[in-house]
């Protein structure tokens, strides 16, 4: 998992539509949070995208990862309402999200980076139930309106 502190990876995506999403292009643009479905059928993570929907994290883009293709996550995305930005592929490797027990098994999780690019919040576990650190985001997001 990537540590509180460092400079986060530069990783290329494509979204739904087909468009390169580089992470280094969202520096100086404020704060970007990315969360990491296990999967787009985990019904946990789905809850978890739909509490981020409904939180109050205004100045941050929200831009939602689904280990799946593109017409997966697009059909994902359209009947859930989900207005972020929605990658696709499979990011977790890059950030330490894949566990190797009894074989590969996909993690959940979030990151929070700033605009200069540093990680600020890194959370992530195995159990879909534990992936999704409210308290963590809201702590490290008021840390970083408050200059803390």
């Amino acid at each position: 998992m990537l540590e509180i502190g460092s400079s986060a990876p530069d990783i290329t995506l494509e979204d739904t539509e087909g468009k390169t999403v580089r992470l280094s292009g969202y520096q100086g643009q404020g704060p970007v949070l990315i969360y990491f479905m296990r999967s787009a059928t985990c019904p946990v993570c789905n809850r978890h995208v739909q509490d981020l929907v409904r939180s109050e994290l205004d100045g941050v883009r929200v831009l939602i990862a689904v280990p799946a293709d593109r017409q997966e996550a697009a059909r994902w995305k359209a009947k859930r309402r989900v207005p972020f930005t929605v990658l696709v592929g499979r990011p977790h490797d890059e950030v330490g999200l894949a566990r190797k027990v009894f074989g590969s098994m996909q993690q959940s999780g979030s990151i929070l980076i700033d605009a200069q690019g540093i990680v600020r919040h890194a959370h992530g576990a195995t159990m879909p139930t534990a992936g999704y650190d409210k308290k963590g985001i809201t702590a490290a997001v008021q840390a970083l309106r408050t200059g803390v």
